[in-house]
């Protein structure tokens, strides 16, 4: 083979392993939920399957995530923070154990 054709070969599968490597990243999406003044922010939240959810507690007091038979967090002091991978698709609701009245839902696609 001559040099040419090597490194058009080369050229082509580097092509092709950053298109797959974006095609699989393309599938999943990384987001944050922030918690504070009794909030989490965003309420609701739309990813796809295969991302990750971050709860990161703002307030200056503990707060932990909860969806029932899901996922459970530790309580979270100020600056602490919770991921979850969602990897299959539906609505997950979830509350604060220590302030129930705090609720978001992630919707998983």
């Amino acid at each position: 083979m001559t040099f040419a054709t090597l490194c058009s070969l080369a050229i082509r599968s580097a092509a092709a392993a950053i298109m797959a490597f974006q095609m699989t990243s393309a599938h999943c999406e990384d987001a944050t939920v922030t918690i504070d003044n009794f909030t989490f922010e965003p309420a609701r939240l739309t990813v796809k399957a295969g991302s990750t959810v971050t709860w990161k507690n703002r307030d200056d007091i503990p707060h932990a995530i909860v969806s029932a038979g899901k996922f459970k967090s530790k309580a979270l002091d100020t600056d602490d923070s919770y991921s979850f991978t969602f990897t299959t698709a539906g609505d997950y609701t979830y509350f604060c154990s220590l302030h129930p009245h705090m609720t978001g839902t992630i919707t998983v696609e």
